[in-house]
């Protein structure tokens, strides 16, 4: 983060640039999205975070607003709430001037260009907002390339085009990722809309791994570990006999309403204590939901073990591949990383997660309001994260 001085100097430049916003409205958040986008994408490619001053006047002076946290909570909501896809990186603080206050926002380069806020990718062509034509949205994806990534991003050496299911992809999931204007005047590629959402590498002229595991016809295929074992046991330990057993595969949008409609058909059930009160469930759906999706999109895919879901008959134990990642191992559940942040861009968009790094939480919750314990999680261990929900 900056110091005063150079806030100082930020202020007082004549013009804006690429790197630098000045306004001085607290609630435009059509202008502070597309500033915060456009950081993020850092068209000109020189690695540099960008800064979004607020509190300043049209002249280059203090405006002498009066703020509080709630400003930088305004801004560090468009890393979490998904209408910035991928989650920028945002850093806050509030400098406490003569003149009055300034709230800086400093974003940071993402690492998964082309970023979109509402479904359009913002870009700064020197001190001006646009959005990117269809040139610029091929270097961006160059510029992802050279960066090395995630394994989501990867691409899947030995598949091709057809091995995705692109009907599925263009009326499923494109209108909800890009937004109409956008749509209309839409003449790309398949393979170059599909680049655009992380889905394709043109440079290896392959899907990602994310764009198997979405909408491929044969995920397993190429990624093994691309599935989710279920189990029931007649009892509390694993040597007690199974009684049910149900594998989930196929492509994640599948795989997502099956587990939906299985968790709500075949793992919660309810009782009437007594006439005249309210049914009692043996577990919330929604805390289920929430774990197992964050054990889909949270998964370490190189290995070629499946997730598992075990029910016993006093709690449910949820694994999955990989422990917990980055930023997530220093302080769980409050901070949180992504292993995968594509699909976990996609679960946002297709609306099966609200919000990016709070679905331990929401869990938690729902289990609370529920009156089941307090659940257990596993986080010491490098090759796996599980965690054990308790029947009410």
């Amino acid at each position: 983060m900056i110091d005063q001085k150079q806030l100082y100097e930020m202020i007082q430049s004549p013009e804006e640039s690429w790197r630098l916003e000045k306004t001085v409205s607290q609630t435009d958040s059509k202008k502070f999205g597309e500033a915060i986008c456009a950081f993020a994408n850092d068209l000109p490619g020189e690695d540099q975070p960008g800064y979004l001053l607020i509190g300043v006047s049209p002249d280059n002076t203090v405006a002498g607003l009066k703020l509080d946290e709630s400003i930088e909570q305004r801004l560090l909501d468009f890393s979490k709430d998904g209408r910035i896809i991928p989650a920028p990186t945002i850093l806050t603080k509030i400098f406490h001037l003569l003149g009055g206050d300034v709230c800086v926002a400093e974003v940071m380069p993402s690492s998964l260009p082309p970023v979109r806020f509402n479904g359009k990718i913002c870009v700064r062509k020197g001190p001006r907002k646009d959005y990117a034509t269809e040139q610029e949205e091929k270097i961006l994806i160059e510029k992802r390339n050279q960066k090395g990534a995630t394994y989501d991003v990867q691409p899947c050496i030995g598949s091709t085009l057809q091995d995705l299911d692109t009907n599925g992809f263009l009326l499923g999931y494109l209108p909800l990722a890009i937004d109409a204007d956008t749509l209309a005047a839409n003449n790309r590629s398949i393979q170059l809309q599909l680049g655009s959402l992380q889905f394709y590498s043109p440079r290896y002229d392959a899907p990602t791994h994310a764009g198997i595991l979405m909408f491929g016809k044969n995920p397993r295929f190429f990624i093994p570990g691309a599935s989710i074992q279920y189990v029931r046991f007649d009892g509390t330990e694993l040597y007690d006999d199974d009684v049910a057993e149900k594998t989930f595969e196929g492509d994640f949008l599948t795989q997502f309403g099956q587990l939906k409609s299985f968790i709500n058909n075949n793992i919660v059930s309810s009782h009437l204590p007594e006439l005249g009160v309210a049914y009692e469930y043996n577990y919330p759906a929604k805390a289920l939901e929430e774990l197992v999706f964050n054990a889909l999109i949270h998964n370490d895919y190189t290995v070629n073990a499946p997730i598992k879901i075990y029910q016993f008959t006093n709690r449910i134990e949820i694994t999955n591949n990989g422990g917990l990642y980055g930023n997530a191992r220093n302080d769980f559940p409050n901070n949180n990383d992504y292993r995968n942040p594509v699909l976990s861009g996609a679960a946002k968009i297709l609306g099966f997660v609200n919000r990016f790094g709070v679905g331990i939480q929401r869990a938690k919750k729902a289990l609370e309001q529920n009156g089941n314990p307090e659940p257990e999680f596993i986080t010491d261990q490098t090759g796996r994260f599980a965690v054990k929900i308790f029947s009410k």
